[in-house]
């Protein structure tokens, strides 16, 4: 098997559209580590993402006729923009079918680039849908952006310029979402140097090569649980064809956190002074954590690939606050302390010499103060040790430096208790984000129940996020929910969350 892809990735023709993408060193990224750490820079493509190569081979093999009739494709992202590119190249038609709530700088792109955009539904696999049956409709070639003989091995010149531009690697590790660029990768590699260590990267909500991996078969995970943030990899099944070389020729599979991703484009950032996509970072989290995971490793040489930098720019908001946590040099916590003078001088001298980052207060009770807390630390290790020194000290306290809720919502909203003697039922809700999609959403919801807490803040991102608290009891969680189904928006229950009971609610 690999022998055959070994003889497609050199006979691929993505030289005609694609570079040779740089093999950098990361020099701060191998002094922290320990070891020699290399990018491969395939966010220097012309549209800034691997995908070119894949999609521009599987099309430059199609025949004249098949390439008059026009190719399609179902993308909110660099697939569109590799297949548009790709027909612009060889004089076809592209169409590519997007949802409704991709970004304006994704459509835009695709439009740039001289494709026809169809804008349907609100997920990919909507789009999926309606390109397929578009093409049966119109006879155009179908482009999958990974589960293609053609596409994997468009991807897999990574793999042999790699080879050719370091010859001692011992690990490479390789961002995964249905696992084109990962199988090309490691057909060609492992063809020729078996000992070099594939590792694949995926974002902890969308792990389909691990749960494959598990079952020892490909299985599909619930569209409705799928990692949204980093959307590049956000699959629900690795492909046939990726899956057939990938549980023979990857040697491991790592996930890693939002966080964990945020880090790693600051790394990237530090060492470039280029900004990733949250996709395009994932391999370099997945390396720090196998440095880490390894320490018996020493000085080896290890190659990520950087595959994308499509970033929408109101994003680096959210990563940027979300960076130092991933880092694990920043922890917020929930404090409780006395509500009177003198006070807050006295935990300042609790936490010493650490730097605070952020301090949230507001006067909700005669006898105690909560506080939302900031603080600076140098490792996981150094924030326990922290926390049992507050602890011995005499402060009652909750670690938040995990928990969702309080950094996307709660830290923007601390003051606000809810009404006395109401009670409440607390929703995190994720909605399609497109022009009118919050009012869209306050429609839906209507006045059925009332609202009695609400906050929505927009990262930049394909979906929205709102956090919404109804005034309503125990009995009527069954009915709330029931209803709250039907709108058909994604949701989850967040009432026993410890940050909402800690700032939000009396």
């Amino acid at each position: 098997m690999l022998e055959k892809y070994v003889k497609k990735i050199l006979a691929s023709r993505v030289y005609d559209v694609a570079i040779e993408t740089p093999l950098q060193r990361a020099n701060t990224l191998s002094q922290r580590t320990g070891h020699t750490v290399l990018l491969k820079r395939e966010d220097l493509q012309e549209v800034f993402s691997f995908k070119i190569r894949g999609s521009y081979n599987k099309m430059a093999l199609l025949s004249e006729h098949a390439l008059q009739k026009g190719v399609i494709a179902a993308s909110a992202g660099n697939h569109a923009q590799g297949v548009a590119l790709s027909a612009r190249k060889l004089n076809a038609t592209a169409h590519i079918v997007m949802g409704k709530n991709t970004p304006v700088i994704k459509v835009n792109a695709v439009k740039r680039l001289g494709a026809r955009v169809i804008l349907h539904g609100d997920s990919y696999d909507d789009a999926l849908l309606h390109a397929r049956k578009l093409q049966e409709e119109h006879d155009y070639t179908f482009v999958h952006p990974y589960d293609d003989p053609d596409v994997i091995a468009g991807q897999g010149t990574i793999g042999m310029e790699m080879l050719n531009q370091c010859n001692d690697l011992d690990v490479i590790f390789v961002p995964v979402g249905g696992g084109g660029l990962v199988a090309g990768i490691a057909a060609y590699v492992k063809y020729l140097k078996p000992h070099i260590k594939i590792v694949g990267v995926e974002a902890e909500g969308s792990a389909c090569l691990s749960a494959a991996r598990e079952a020892n078969r490909r299985v599909k995970l619930k569209l409705d649980s799928l990692d949204l943030f980093a959307d590049g990899i956000s699959v629900a099944q690795i492909g046939k064809h990726p899956f057939d070389i990938a549980k023979q020729y990857v040697d491991a599979s790592i996930t890693v956190t939002t966080d964990e991703i945020c880090a790693a484009i600051k790394d990237i950032f530090d060492d470039t002074r280029s900004i990733a996509e949250p996709a395009g970072a994932v391999a370099v989290a997945g390396l720090k954590k196998y440095s880490e995971d390894n320490p018996e490793y020493n000085q080896q040489t290890y190659a990520a690939v950087v595959s994308g930098a499509n970033v929408n720019f109101d994003r680096l908001r959210h990563i940027a606050e979300r960076a130092e946590i991933g880092e694990h040099r920043e922890m917020i916590l929930a404090v409780t302390i006395p509500e009177q003078p003198g006070s807050f001088l006295k935990f300042c001298k609790a936490v010493g010499k650490k730097s605070i980052t952020e301090f949230n207060y507001r006067y909700s009770d005669a006898e105690l103060a909560k506080l939302y807390v900031g603080v600076q630390v140098d490792s996981d290790e150094g924030r326990y040790k922290f926390i049992e020194k507050l602890r011995s000290s005499g402060y009652v306290l909750d670690d938040m430096t995990d928990n969702e809720v309080a950094k996307t919502h709660v830290r923007y909203m601390i003051g606000g208790k809810g009404p006395a003697g109401k009670h409440e039922l607390l929703y995190r809700f994720e909605f399609p984000e497109r022009p009118g999609a919050l009012a869209n959403f306050l429609i839906k919801l209507g006045n059925k129940w009332n609202i009695s807490l609400f906050h929505y803040r927009n990262h930049g991102a394909a979906y929205g996020r709102v956090l919404v608290a109804f005034q309503a009891q125990e009995k009527d969680r069954k009915r709330l929910s029931g209803y709250l189904e039907i709108i058909g928006y994604r949701f989850r229950e967040e009432t026993d969350n410890p940050a909402y009971h800690t700032f939000l609610n009396n």
